[in-house]
């Protein structure tokens, strides 16, 4: 079974508040609204997502798994982040497990205060083995190109 944290009323409300200040300009720790069509409806979806910059590349984690943004952006082929008024469209390529260690423990060193809870009692001290062990459950998007 796919792994999904499904988001709690607390979840909710901070989003709705990062996305409100991310569309404003005021982007929080690297804060993006990820803008995808959905896959059945066919509208463009809405969330608040972290850009994380490792090594001169960017990444997209996905911190509670196989949720609706992840579904999407996987049907749709692209998307698009936005900061304020400034948009970009982008293609991606999803990391296969192998190499998503080092970005799990990037993305925990810098987000652990947000999305720590997600990772249950993993953090980015944890060792490369038990990164690799939960990696299946933390789809993660390399940014490939702008459009």
């Amino acid at each position: 079974m796919d792994r999904y944290l499904k988001p709690g009323k607390g979840d909710g409300v901070f989003n709705v508040a990062v996305q409100f200040l991310t569309k404003l300009g005021v982007s929080l720790a690297g804060s993006r609204v990820l803008l995808v069509r959905g896959r059945k409806s066919g509208e463009i979806r809405s969330t608040p997502v972290n850009l994380l910059k490792v090594g001169g590349q960017r990444y997209l984690v996905a911190p509670r798994g196989q949720t609706q943004w992840v579904r999407n952006l996987r049907a749709a082929g692209e998307g698009q982040l936005q900061v304020g008024r400034r948009v970009e469209t982008f293609r991606f390529a999803e990391l296969a497990d192998e190499e998503k260690p080092v970005i799990l423990r990037a993305y925990l060193k810098k987000w652990a205060w947000e999305v720590g809870r997600f990772f249950e009692g993993i953090d980015h001290q944890s060792p490369d083995e038990v990164l690799r062990g939960i990696a299946p459950g933390f789809p993660v998007f390399r940014i490939t190109e702008s459009a």
